[in-house]
């Protein structure tokens, strides 16, 4: 588990902390960052000595500000829906953990990351936590199962402002 580049790791009374540790690029969740989660996560699930799983990220700017748009720029369609089909996978790992999974937003958590908060069990959020789906003013849906979870946890209106607001 110490080969991680853009997450961090710690386990501290039966607490496993996920950071996403790329404050330069708002925690922005690139192919490697969901592959690290994919495997943080079933590392954490698998422990036995992990009870919970909290994730957030580093810094105070950003949970996590969404996709990598660099990473997204030079990607073909079909690049572009294996991306999706990628962090759809991951977020459902984390939906459907047996151990709870808690999103401690902190800053931004905008696109991917607000669908990765929307994917944990729980969510908690600071005074500077801004939620949002950005996407949609680019004319892009959330491509990780966003647009099901919201309505689950906030109702049929307030997701639908969100979505059709960005």
């Amino acid at each position: 588990m110490s080969d991680f580049t853009h997450l961090r790791l710690e386990i501290e009374d039966r607490i496993a902390t996920v950071t996403i540790d790329r404050p330069e690029r708002l925690n922005a969740l690139g192919r490697r960052t969901l592959e690290e989660l994919e495997a943080a996560i079933r590392a954490c699930v698998e422990d036995p000595q992990v009870a919970g799983i909290v994730i957030t990220g580093s810094g105070e700017r950003a949970f996590a500000a969404g996709a990598d748009i660099n990473e997204l720029a030079t990607m073909k369609p079909l690049e572009a829906v294996e991306a999706s089909r990628l962090g759809q996978r991951v977020f459902g790992s984390i939906e459907r953990a047996r151990k709870p999974i808690v999103a401690a937003v902190n800053g931004f958590a905008l696109g991917g990351g607000c669908e990765l908060a929307l994917a944990c069990h729980l969510r908690l959020a600071s005074a500077n936590a801004r939620f949002g789906l950005p996407e949609v003013k680019l004319g892009v849906i959330p491509g990780y199962g966003g647009t099901l979870r919201l309505p689950r946890l906030v109702g049929e209106g307030r997701a639908l402002e969100m979505i059709l607001t960005g």
